[in-house]
């Protein structure tokens, strides 16, 4: 993900599901002036923020691997194989 990120962009770790270990070539890191940051508790305006900016369309969450309800067992395996980015969705059937 450092690859695609704009020169002076910042990257926040949230989590690890791939595990505590990861490899990354540094000179990325400096070469395009870059920014890693890990972010565990934030103050509740971050959160307020982050959910504006999304229902203005300033931002789109990574949201790849949807999957209805039904299909749970295959996102949990998917989910377990760690080769996705971004979140996993489950879609509950409609309510006729």
């Amino acid at each position: 993900m450092l690859d695609i990120l704009k020169r002076g962009g910042r990257y926040i770790a949230s989590g690890a599901i791939a595990g505590p270990i990861c490899e990354i070539d540094i000179r990325t890191l400096y070469l395009k002036d870059l920014t890693l940051m890990g972010a565990t508790v934030q103050e509740e305006i971050v959160f307020e923020n982050l959910v504006s900016y999304i229902e203005r369309g300033e931002i789109r969450p990574i949201a790849p691997n949807t999957y209805p309800l039904s299909e749970i067992q295959q996102a949990q395996s998917d989910f377990l194989g760690k080769k996705h980015t971004g979140k996993m969705v489950l879609i509950p059937p409609k309510i006729s």
